[in-house]
């Protein structure tokens, strides 16, 4: 008995752990030693497939398939696992018609894995055929195509089959709600499905808390996103992220900081997700000293190139591109964000010829320049009066890089013509367009009308633009201060009046300057400020100095009907030389003086930067919302065109 015992050989793992093992043709064992002659070719599959040995274990299959039989469900997922990664979709069909073979239909273990692998192929008919045909679709089986349909932006179809699921009696999970709220249309829809989280009891799961966030930062309901992580019992670094990016993404930059410095408190460390986002709020704020600070942290991580990118975007977005320069030498790789950052930021800080000279650069590097890109190598030209250079790249960018203008595109172009005078041109442009022009465009046009004073332009595209945006605050506004430069007086008043009957009320001029962590805002009559004895002695001073060079009040930029020494005293008081007076008074000789506005400079600050820059012999950069302003010896790099 014993040696019977003995020369019984045991049955392989794969036929033990086989729950699909199905072969119709099998017979009755006849001997014991043999009790599944096909055990062979079933143990050569499994090694194959996990031996990620693609070709072996395709032949392998084919042979199952000879003989009519299947291996275990775990060992085609190893399969199916090693085709997504070689993305061998051929192979990937034949493994399907293996597994639905003879009528036989596979557990929804395999079904899902085989979906899987359709959507990450991107074959949306092969995926949504198997979910059609499924018999018994489980919560892994719905969430698989609420997914694949929000990752392509299909969110009308991802919430109705939700809803569908629904009413099915299938229970969302918290990876379901993660990827529908991201498909959510709006906030009635998402407040719905709030409230079906809070009723499954999953609204203290870190990921659907955290989508909860992402979403309603989305949507711009900050108040809601902040409620959501508020009700967090425990911390969790993933969703002090979302929250975090949230308020920098609505441009709550100050509350991005605060929240950051919250977190730290808390005993919470940074990482990249983190970092990003605080230094997005950095650049929205203009807050380039603690950027430097943030810059050690990035070190931390050593090479990430997402991070490196966020740190280029907020060196360019605060004007040091001294800083942005050596970070871009310094990164070992590069993609396209980051020739597209730099290309942009040397634009916006008055270097365009060589904004120019880069994308020169990235093409003989070889890497190919995208949507972004052009805007910025557009913006360059505009912003120089490369009029012949900007048509070329706007002619070259369906032909040369298979890139189809956008209104981005054709708004850099409106905008180059318009300032070089060629408000002609810029009206046969603007009615030759391949699309319908929009607020960009006529913003664009009315901006170059008020340069070159074009009255009766400027009302043309005024009008368009009201027609479009009826309460448009800077549309209003362009005109009015157009019908003044040109002291058409009464007419800049109707204007006035009309922007009062409809609510519409002009942003004030304001300015902000960083000084030993701390902003210091300045707005024109505002006497808050602590100091505001001082800065007007000091803003006194500057002015007696520069008169001694020739600086003379340039009333043509007060907006308003009044006497000459009104004017000048209107004049004195604009924010940005009240910010100046302050930085000057109150930094040292080696540093910039740096300054931020909400609206465009006026001609007359610009005049008085430059010589409080030639007497002071200080650097002064103002950024305003178009562009930096960098002003050195008497000059400005926007080489007075702007």
């Amino acid at each position: 008995m014993r040696c019977l015992l003995n020369s019984i050989k045991a049955p392989s793992f794969c036929t033990l752990a086989s729950p699909l093992l199905h072969s119709p043709l099998s017979q009755p064992t006849q001997t014991i030693q043999n009790p599944n002659p096909f055990s062979t070719l079933i143990n050569d599959f499994t090694k194959f497939c996990y031996q990620r040995d693609l070709p072996r274990a395709i032949n392998a299959m084919n042979s199952l398939q000879n003989h009519r039989i299947r291996a275990d469900s775990v060992t085609y997922w190893e399969l199916i696992k090693c085709i997504i990664q070689n993305k061998a979709i051929q192979q990937g069909k034949l493994v399907h018609q293996h597994l639905f073979s003879d009528g036989f239909e596979p557990k929804s273990f395999l079904i899902n894995n085989l979906m899987n692998m359709y959507v990450k192929f991107g074959l949306m008919e092969e995926a949504r055929q198997l979910f059609d045909k499924m018999s018994e679709r489980n919560v892994v089986s719905w969430t698989t195509m609420i997914s694949a349909y929000t990752n392509l932006n299909c969110g009308e179809e991802a919430l109705r089959l939700f809803f569908i699921m629904n009413r099915e009696g299938v229970s969302p999970n918290m990876f379901t709600y993660s990827s529908i709220l991201r498909a959510c249309d709006g906030l009635r829809t998402l407040q719905q499905i709030h409230c079906s989280i809070i009723e499954r009891g999953l609204e203290s799961d870190v990921f659907v808390r955290s989508a909860l966030i992402d979403i309603y930062a989305k949507w711009g309901d900050l108040d809601n996103g902040f409620r959501v992580f508020s009700e967090m019992v425990t911390g969790d670094l993933i969703v002090w992220n979302s929250i975090i990016g949230a308020f920098a993404q609505n441009g709550n930059g100050d509350g991005a900081l605060n929240l950051f410095k919250s977190m730290r408190r808390a005993g919470f460390g940074a990482n990249q997700g983190t970092l990003t986002s605080v230094l997005r709020a950095c650049t929205g704020l203009v807050l380039l000293e603690f950027g430097r600070q943030l810059h050690v942290q990035v070190m931390k991580f050593g090479r990430d190139l997402i991070l490196d990118n966020a740190l280029l975007d907020t060196y360019c977005k605060c004007g040091s591109v001294e800083d942005a320069n050596l970070a871009f030498e310094r990164m070992p790789e590069r993609d396209v964000i980051s020739w597209s950052t730099m290309i942009a930021g040397l634009a916006q800080n008055g270097r365009s010829r060589e904004a120019l000279e880069l994308f020169e650069s990235m093409k003989a590097c070889g890497s190919k320049p995208n949507y972004i890109t052009m805007v910025g190598v557009l913006f360059a030209c505009s912003h120089a009066g490369l009029v012949e250079d900007g048509w070329y790249y706007f002619r070259s960018m369906k032909k040369l890089y298979g890139i189809q203008p956008e209104r981005e595109h054709y708004g850099c172009m409106v905008d180059l013509l318009g300032r070089a005078g060629m408000l002609e041109e810029v009206v046969k442009f603007i009615h030759e367009m391949e699309c319908k022009p929009d607020l960009i465009i006529w913003r664009a046009l009315l901006g170059a009308c008020r340069v070159h004073r074009n009255v009766n332009l400027a009302a043309y595209a005024a009008k368009k633009i009201i027609e479009l945006e009826p309460h448009d605050t800077g549309s209003h506004i362009l005109l009015s201060n157009t019908y003044s430069y040109s002291c058409r007086w009464q007419d800049a008043e109707k204007v006035r009046k009309a922007m009062t009957e409809k609510g519409i009320r002009k942003e004030p001029g304001c300015s902000w300057i960083e000084l030993e962590r701390k902003i210091h805002v300045f707005i024109l009559g505002d006497k808050s400020h602590p100091q505001t004895d001082s800065i007007n002695k000091e803003l006194n001073r500057l002015i007696c100095r520069i008169v001694e060079v020739g600086y003379v009040p340039d009333t043509n930029f007060v907006l308003h009907d009044l006497e000459t020494e009104q004017k000048e005293d209107s004049l004195r008081y604009h924010s940005e030389k009240l910010a100046i007076a302050f930085g000057v008074l109150n930094s040292s000789r080696e540093k910039p003086v740096r300054i931020m506005k909400n609206l465009r400079i006026c001609g007359d600050c610009h005049t008085f930067a430059k010589l409080v820059a030639k007497v002071e012999n200080r650097n002064i950069v103002i950024r305003d919302p178009i562009r930096f302003h960098h002003f050195k010896d008497g000059v400005c790099s926007c080489a007075d065109y702007w």
